[in-house]
């Protein structure tokens, strides 16, 4: 049996640890043992999502998430979600751009349970055409609901393939429905051979257990599966347009809608932390500046939002507004024009800079509440490649956000000429 080796030791806030240990055969288990509560949050997180799909086979790493709960060689379809029922135990998946995560949280007296279970869906799923049928429809039905039927599923999807047209990013997690209808069983079994191996697992765990005892259990566990030759990272080149896109969605709304999509950094980038503060500021909360000026004061919206994902790769920053009856896209495009103006002529204002600092301090303080939420930020922080105790450097870098960056990053990002912007309009107009 293969012995973990310690590659290092991190602080988690002033009173915990993170642990990293790797296997020999490339899995990774980053573990923070806090005995606040007889919990425990067991997470697999794979280093797959959507962006490293090529083209024709968008939506696998998604359809994985959904054939990873049916049967293994040794586990009868069903009885996953049937043992971890028995013992009160939450269990569920999610996929996104960059990976593919899996997790319980569960009494920490029944982690054996989820190191037994976890382990034998990643070598011994079983992939037949039954199985595969049975998820393809669960999935197309999936993709009708949140996408085709769905007003800002479909926006979403136009904005973002119109934004990044050559980019790993530029179709969705579920996939285009023609993909989906193609998937074969080579097909899945080639991803999962390929992805699903040690050298592209982390095993982020997190609340009260024994070290020891877990090390020498995901040893017994996993030591035996065989490392696998990983593709290199999606290729692409950062957005350079230098010209405004437009495009109008005819819909069956009762009044438009408009979101615009600007050019934003990769999550590492230092330039991240502030336009979320500038985010906070203009876009976010009920007490933003657009949210104030288009709900409160001019009555000419029901909503405003603003949204900045957490990718490793350059994305975009996603602004959108729900208008009322009557009111057009443009009138709401001219006013967030005028707010990012001011925004570089008058700057953001220390209380103003303050207060959006504070929430979002507040926030990533409040993803660390439960077992499962420390688990989340362990897991994605180390598949991003980023030190497992990274929030806590966010929170300083955060602190740290001064009027001179929000200027610098808000003239840097907020350019009409490299934005895309989509018009949701009824179809009767």
């Amino acid at each position: 049996m293969p012995k973990p080796t310690l590659h290092a030791e991190v602080p988690f806030g002033p009173r915990l640890t993170v642990r990293d240990w790797r296997l020999s055969n490339g899995l990774r288990l980053v573990l923070l043992r806090d005995r606040s509560a007889p919990v425990v949050s067991y997470q697999t997180w794979l280093g797959v999502g959507s962006g490293h799909e090529t083209k024709g086979k968008t939506g696998l790493a998604h359809f994985f998430e959904h054939l990873m709960f049916n049967e293994t060689k040794t586990v009868p379809h069903g009885e996953f979600d049937r043992r971890f029922e028995e013992v009160g135990a939450e269990s569920n998946a999610a996929t996104w751009t960059d990976w593919t995560c899996f997790y319980e949280n569960l009494p920490s007296r029944d982690l054996p349970l989820a190191i037994e279970l976890e382990a034998d869906r990643l070598q011994n799923l079983v992939l037949k055409k039954k199985q595969i049928e049975s998820e393809r429809e669960v999935v197309m039905s999936e993709r009708r609901d949140r996408i085709d039927d769905d007003v800002e599923g479909r926006a979403g999807e136009l904005l973002w393939s119109t934004a990044l047209p050559n980019h790993p990013y530029r179709h969705p997690t579920l996939g285009w429905m023609r993909d989906i209808r193609a998937f074969t069983i080579d097909d899945c079994r080639r991803f999962y051979r390929t992805w699903y191996a040690p050298n592209n697992v982390v095993l982020a765990v997190a609340g009260r257990f024994d070290e020891r005892s877990l090390l020498e259990s995901v040893s017994r566990a996993y030591g035996r599966m065989k490392p696998s030759r990983l593709p290199e990272p999606p290729d692409h080149r950062p957005v350079r347009r230098r010209k405004e896109r437009r495009k109008e969605l005819r819909m069956a709304v009762s009044a438009e809608k408009l979101h615009v999509a600007y050019p934003a950094p990769a999550f590492s980038d230092p330039d991240w932390v502030v336009l979320s503060v500038i985010g906070q500021h203009l876009f976010v909360s009920q007490s933003s500046r657009l949210h104030r000026e288009l709900v409160m004061k001019r009555e000419l919206a029901n909503q405003v939002w603003g949204y900045l994902p957490p990718f490793a790769l350059d994305s975009l920053y996603e602004i959108g507004v729900d208008l009322r009856p009557d009111v057009n896209g443009e009138e709401a495009l001219a006013i967030i024009d005028q707010e990012i103006a001011a925004l570089l002529q008058r700057g953001i204002g220390d209380d103003a800079l303050e207060r959006a600092k504070a929430r979002l301090e507040l926030g990533l303080f409040s993803s660390m509440e439960s077992a499962g939420g420390k688990a989340d930020l362990l897991g994605f922080y180390a598949t991003l490649g980023l030190s497992p105790a990274g929030i806590f450097h966010r929170i300083d870098a955060t602190k740290a956000v001064t009027e001179a960056d929000v200027h610098r990053v808000a003239a840097r990002v907020f350019d009409p000429k490299r934005r895309t912007v989509l018009f949701v309009r009824p179809e009767s107009a």
